[in-house]
């Protein structure tokens, strides 16, 4: 449940928008000429959720999903299997038994992706019957209404609910940041969901604009930084949404070693949120 803050309120940091964005600016020309990039795509395939969330999905479009993420893997080449798939809970099953002799995660969004305005009941429902289905990981959004009415409490426990309807399955709780509109919003975003039983906060739901970006995840990324400083407890990050291409995904990659470090460098604990992505970064890697 969520009730009270481990962490500085957000009063005090001196950050504002433009301050993150050179602070970010300054990270990635410093940063940028070092990169591997080979070890950087290597890395960033190993954490790709390769995903299908369309009206029109089918079991057809699933199974070639599938199959399309078991072919990424190529050992001579050194080139990684992807994280996990990801699709609608309808679609948990079929994946799941396309998958199990694989090191590929079923993922699931569930509690009314992507608005998020569905009761709590209707919300833990569907979870429930993910996880049953087969789901290793469950994709949430929060309350962004619920949110900016500062029901914040409300928003923690509902969080706290489906944390605990997830069973052993992994739970990635999605803010929404690109609707949350200021820096303070997603810093206390980032704050009750990790509070309140996330496994990893992720910035999007990929069906708004704007979905991921530097900005929000500089500010989540430090979240995560403070609350393991403080706790001892690694939370995991997925940017997600809008990241096509492979040196937009390295920016990512090096605001995460800079901010986080080598113990956040696997794919327990990073993922990214990106289809068209995966191949591009194998055709580079092949």
């Amino acid at each position: 449940m969520y009730i009270c803050s481990l962490m500085k309120p957000f009063e005090e940091y001196p950050y504002t928008k433009e301050h993150i964005a050179k602070k970010i600016a300054d990270i990635l020309a410093l940063e940028r000429p070092n990169v591997n990039r080979k070890s950087a795509l290597q890395f960033i395939m190993s954490s790709i959720d390769l995903t299908t969330l369309n009206g029109d999905d089918t079991d057809t479009t699933v199974a070639s999903l599938c199959q399309k993420a078991l072919s990424f893997e190529n050992t001579a080449k050194d080139i990684p299997a992807v994280a996990a798939v990801c699709v609608y809970p309808p679609f948990v099953r079929l994946a799941k038994g396309l998958l199990s002799e694989y090191p590929v995660n079923v993922a699931s969004v569930a509690g009314c992706f992507p608005s998020g305005q569905s009761p709590l009941f209707i919300k833990l429902l569907e979870v429930v019957y993910a996880v049953k289905e087969g789901a290793d990981e469950i994709d949430m959004v929060i309350s962004r209404g619920k949110f900016l009415e500062g029901k914040f409490e409300e928003v923690g426990n509902e969080i706290s609910a489906i944390r605990e309807a997830c069973g052993k399955a992994h739970l990635k709780v999605i803010l929404e940041t690109g609707e949350l509109h200021t820096i303070e919003n997603i810093r206390k975003a980032s704050e009750i969901a990790i509070l309140s039983g996330a496994d990893f906060i992720k910035t999007s739901t990929g069906k708004t604009t704007p979905a991921a970006t530097l900005e929000a995840s500089y500010v989540m990324m430090e979240t995560i930084a403070e609350y393991y400083q403080k706790t001892g407890i690694q939370i995991g990050f997925k940017p997600a949404g809008g990241i096509a291409e492979p040196d937009d995904a390295i920016d990512y990659y090096i605001l995460l070693r800079h901010i986080l470090g080598e113990k956040w460098m696997n794919n327990r604990l990073f993922r990214t949120g990106a289809s068209r992505l995966a191949d591009k970064i194998y055709n580079e890697l092949i």
